[in-house]
């Protein structure tokens, strides 16, 4: 009887080719491509948007450090510390507005932009409730609902998409420039009087984040199971919600 044979003339073993998996077309390095250009090709992971969103993340736990190591004497450290955060929390524009306009958007952007400024902000309020210059139960509830609403976005809403309100948006601009007076020891330079100004945007962020947040959800329990309509994008990168 004869044996089956390949091309080299081997018996029985057959061509290797067939036990591969039919071609699914060449995967794309997703490192290259445009970095800081316009243009309608593939945006590389590594673009200027990215970039920026990325080294945001990596200040946090410098200027918490130092803000830290100051331990609350108001110094050298302290105003360096806040000079971080603050050269940190204005990028968050920057890098949307470069992911907008040079047509950077990546799903990576879209994913890290806004934990970067959780990250931020819940690193701050952690640190100033360290020092014991902020009452726990402050940075408790802004957390919980600044990461409460992000898992709830990333879970419950896979299949649709809940636009930012206004309040959102306030909210946001609210919380950094509470924290970045909480940081800055304005005190020391114009009075005691400061304090009281520190308690009111304060008290302000806390209003906002909490409302906002039940806003947020009234508003994906009144979409349903409602889905985008085809073609339908994310939300935008810089906004919030």
């Amino acid at each position: 009887m004869a044996l089956s044979s390949t091309p080299s003339g081997k018996p029985g073993s057959g061509d290797s080719r067939r036990s591969e998996s039919p071609a699914t077309g060449p995967r794309t390095n997703p490192m290259r491509g445009r970095v800081a250009s316009h243009g309608d090709t593939q945006a590389s992971l590594g673009n200027v948007a990215n970039i920026i969103t990325v080294v945001r993340i990596l200040l946090a736990p410098v200027f918490i450090w130092l803000l830290l190591s100051d331990g609350g004497h108001d110094g050298v450290l302290r105003w360096v510390a806040a000079a971080l955060f603050l050269v940190a929390i204005l990028t968050d524009s920057v890098d949307g507005f470069l992911a907008r306009r040079q047509n950077l958007v990546t799903d990576f952007g879209k994913l890290v932009d806004p934990i970067a400024d959780k990250i931020l902000v819940g690193g701050a309020l952690v640190a100033l409730s360290i020092l014991g210059e902020l009452p726990v139960w402050v940075t408790v509830v802004i957390l919980v609902r600044e990461f409460g609403i992000t898992v709830f976005r990333f879970i419950a809403l896979r299949d649709r998409v809940i636009a930012a309100s206004i309040w959102g948006k306030i909210k946001t601009v609210v919380q950094a420039v509470a924290v970045t007076v909480a940081l800055v020891p304005f005190w020391t330079l114009l009075g005691d009087w400061v304090h009281w100004v520190n308690t009111g945007l304060m008290t302000l962020a806390v209003l906002l984040t909490v409302g906002s947040g039940i806003e947020y959800l009234v508003a994906a329990a009144r979409s349903g199971r409602s889905k985008p309509a085809d073609g339908a994008v994310s939300a935008d990168p810089a906004s919030r919600a």
